[in-house]
């Protein structure tokens, strides 16, 4: 039993199985038009796999078509920029038929580097492991927003616009900005996104 219960935990394809979607695990790029231009986002399904599955699943059912970057919060050194659908949100209930989704959160996913697999439903106690983390939050790094203390929402991510390594190890961090950086920078909370596209 102990075995099967490892085995849930650290199987990408028992929670795409669950989750009901197809698992990428390569690596995608996707094209995000907004109000203040367009930028570029990398998403890490090597090493991401059931979170980058989701946001694709999401892509596809067109959610973050036209939806307001919900929240910003500023800081001296850090801007953080929250998008999508927000389950508590009168949109996401109107919406709830559209988004095809089995559960509000999907497990949290961290991959370290000298594991084959990811880890679910795990975040980081001890500072020492994050200098395994194979991802840690950098200028334009994008993560899910948490929903309970090792899940992930389904629907909502956000940016942040420089490192910030207190939280590396506590969100699942699935992708970066690869071009447009200086866009995400100037996004504020009248800005929202036209689209979301996968480019390749």
């Amino acid at each position: 039993m102990q075995s099967c219960n490892y085995k849930k935990q650290f199987d990408s394809n028992y929670y795409c199985k669950r989750l009901e979607f197809s698992c990428i695990q390569i690596n995608k790029v996707v094209n995000f038009k907004t109000s203040k231009g367009n930028f570029e986002v990398k998403l890490f399904g090597k090493h991401n796999p059931v979170t980058v599955s989701n946001f694709l699943e999401n892509i596809d059912n067109n959610i973050y078509v036209n939806q307001k970057f919900y929240k910003i919060i500023n800081y001296p050194q850090v801007k953080f920029i929250h998008g999508g659908v927000n389950p508590e949100n009168k949109i996401y209930i109107e919406r709830k038929q559209n988004l095809n989704k089995i559960s509000p959160s999907i497990p949290l996913e961290i991959k370290f580097k000298e594991e084959i697999k990811p880890r679910y439903n795990y975040q980081i106690k001890n500072p020492d492991e994050t200098e395994n983390l194979v991802n840690t939050f950098e200028s334009g790094s994008i993560a899910m927003v948490k929903s309970g203390k090792n899940m992930s929402s389904s629907t909502e991510f956000f940016f942040v616009t420089s490192n910030i390594p207190e939280l590396d190890g506590r969100y699942s961090i699935f992708g970066k900005i690869i071009k447009g950086l200086d866009v995400l920078k100037k996004i504020n909370k009248e800005d929202y996104i036209k689209s979301v596209q996968i480019t390749n």
